[in-house]
């Protein structure tokens, strides 16, 4: 795509959620539009947001971060008056094709988590929210 050095093609390096949307425009794939969250205690007040997202019919958000460099994807959000927030959390190194969810949930690589200790609190956070075409396309910083 011209973003990355020469010797970056065929190497192990990785790419975030920024390279990622770009890729999404590029390959036309899915929308991708990105949300910049300074520190993690900034995803409470997100919630909102990432709840519209999927009401609306949203895909998987990826999640990238400085300090807590694990990626992640969400598939979901779980918000009660008074009571925890949670995320739907998928590790996007599974591979393979489960019989079933339970076998994911069973292998580790979709569950539940807290919001409060899913993120770390001094890492900030990259999210790409992805969503089908549209007539109009956003810009990434829509």
């Amino acid at each position: 795509m011209g973003d990355k050095p020469p010797g970056f093609l065929g190497s192990q390096s990785w790419i975030g959620c920024f390279e990622a949307s770009l890729c999404l425009a590029h390959f036309g794939g899915p929308t991708g539009r990105l949300c910049h969250v300074p520190r993690g205690t900034g995803l409470q007040g997100e919630l909102e947001r990432l709840y519209s997202h999927f009401s609306e019919g949203g895909g998987p958000i990826m999640v990238g971060g400085d300090a807590d460099a694990r990626a992640k994807a969400l598939l979901g959000v779980c918000l009660e008056p008074d009571k925890e927030a949670y995320v739907l959390v998928l590790d996007p190194h599974c591979w393979g094709a489960p019989a079933n969810a339970g076998e994911l949930q069973a292998a580790g690589w979709v569950s539940w988590q807290k919001v409060t200790t899913a993120f770390d609190s001094n890492s900030f956070y990259n999210l790409c929210l992805t969503s089908p075409h549209s007539e109009k396309q956003p810009s990434l910083w829509d």
